[in-house]
């Protein structure tokens, strides 16, 4: 981490800055845009791809540029960046194309989509960064076939908490302990809450109502953590995990099942606690001289010991994703091979026969995580792949949706890419079931 900003400089001084391009300039993609054009040297935005130019170009204006391009083809793009000038498009397969781009970070929170977008950067040599949790969660693992096929690196982003999240867990291993657990701080979780209930807080915090119900519902919050068991190999002690309450963070080094921690480590949340944001790592030593200097360090008598960051702050930590994987190829975090876990959809209300599902953030269903071989065992419906789905069949509130409960909207790469991500990988879950 402490690299990434005098390479960085470096970068800067040999006048050859990290050349990078997003798609999606959202309520975060503004931020991104405003952090890395003020405030990274070494580092330029030189392009955004946009659903609409109207867009883009808000988000450079509102970061202090004004002349930006227009352009409708890779060959327009190219000239733009040999130029020095910023450039927005509709058409995000045209900064997948370009040369002159190291990465490509994209912020849609669309799963089908950025499935298309992540395809076609690795096709020509361009490193991903994904805040899209939706899409890791749910492709991540294929995708990083894909990826490690084309050398370049995938990776979801430091500053949401799967990424705060790993670096602790990365830093506990490096001092010599085991990682046993790790997860997120929550204030809400409320599996019923709608666009509706959100809409107030939504405008208040000028952020979409379908994106604040996803936090609130606690889809959001299984996403990630389905992130980090990916990249971690833990898995959750029940579905939907045990987000036990408490005062304050470092209460969680008492609050799991020692057993689970011991027998392939857990990603879970507590609830309310101190300080209210960031993410936390359980570290387990048995050792005694170990554990006296912890102690002595006031992180407690052990052998379970929490390590926390007490903020997460996605856009001004996302550009070190950016620097790791284009100066370092290294991923920030990225799934270790066959998934751990994944988010089921769960009815919000009773369901009826022929209603189109809404998706992430709607009125409609909840996500849920739970360990990979119930997916399997159950052929439940991924989350991610929800929307625009018809129901065969009734559903009563609070029960997971199948497969077998579902029609699939036609041609989507995203229901291809998830089949071929189950072939790939079911023998290797199947196989470390047989194991334990």
């Amino acid at each position: 981490m402490i690299l990434v900003d005098t390479a960085l400089e470096k970068r800067q001084a040999a006048g050859n800055p990290v050349r990078v391009a997003m798609v999606g300039s959202g309520f975060m993609g503004r931020a991104i845009a405003l952090n890395i054009i003020t405030g990274v040297p070494g580092m330029e935005l030189v392009a955004i791809a946009n659903r609409t130019l109207e867009g883009a170009r808000r988000t450079y204006r509102e970061a202090g540029v004004d002349a930006v391009k227009t352009v409708e083809t890779v060959a327009q793009l190219e000239q733009a960046i040999a130029a020095g000038q910023p450039a927005i498009m509709e058409d995000p397969m045209l900064v997948c194309q370009a040369a002159g781009i190291e990465a490509i970070i994209e912020v849609t929170g669309q799963v089908e989509f950025g499935a298309h977008v992540a395809l076609k950067a690795f096709e020509n040599g361009k490193h991903v960064i994904l805040m899209n949790a939706e899409l890791d969660a749910t492709l991540g693992p294929i995708l990083k076939v894909y990826a490690d096929r084309a050398g370049v690196v995938l990776t979801d982003t430091d500053g949401d908490e799967p990424g705060v999240a790993m670096n602790l867990y990365r830093f506990v291993k490096t001092m010599g302990y085991q990682p046993v657990a790790a997860g997120n701080i929550k204030g809400l979780i409320d599996h019923y809450r709608t666009p509706d209930t959100q809409r107030e807080f939504a405008a208040k915090y000028n952020q979409s109502a379908r994106m604040v119900t996803s936090f609130a519902d606690g889809t959001k919050l299984s996403l990630e953590e389905t992130i980090l068991a990916n990249a971690t190999g833990f898995r959750v002690g029940k579905r939907g995990m045990y987000g036990p309450a408490c005062a304050d963070v470092r209460e969680a080094s008492k609050l799991f099942p020692a057993d689970q921690l011991l027998n392939g480590g857990l990603v879970d949340y507590v609830l309310g606690a101190e300080p209210r944001t960031g993410a936390w790592v359980l570290g387990y030593t048995e050792h005694p001289v170990k554990k006296f200097y912890l102690d002595l360090f006031k992180l407690g008598s052990g052998p379970f010991f929490c390590f926390y960051t007490p903020y997460h702050l996605p856009p001004l930590q996302l550009p070190s994703s950016v620097a790791r994987a284009v100066l370092f190829h290294d991923a920030t975090v990225a799934p270790l091979g066959a998934p751990s876990c994944g988010v089921l959809t769960t009815a919000k209300r009773d369901l009826k026969a022929g209603e189109v599902l809404d998706g992430i953030g709607g009125f409609m269903t909840y996500g849920e995580i739970d360990n990979q071989e119930v997916f399997y065992a159950q052929d439940l419906l991924p989350m991610g792949l929800s929307e625009s789905c018809k129901l065969k069949r009734d559903i009563p509130k609070d029960q997971a949706i199948s497969y077998a409960d579902v029609e699939l909207p036609v041609g989507r790469l995203c229901d291809k890419l998830r089949a071929e991500q189950n072939a790939h990988f079911g023998p290797a879950v199947a196989s470390q079931l047989a194991s334990r």
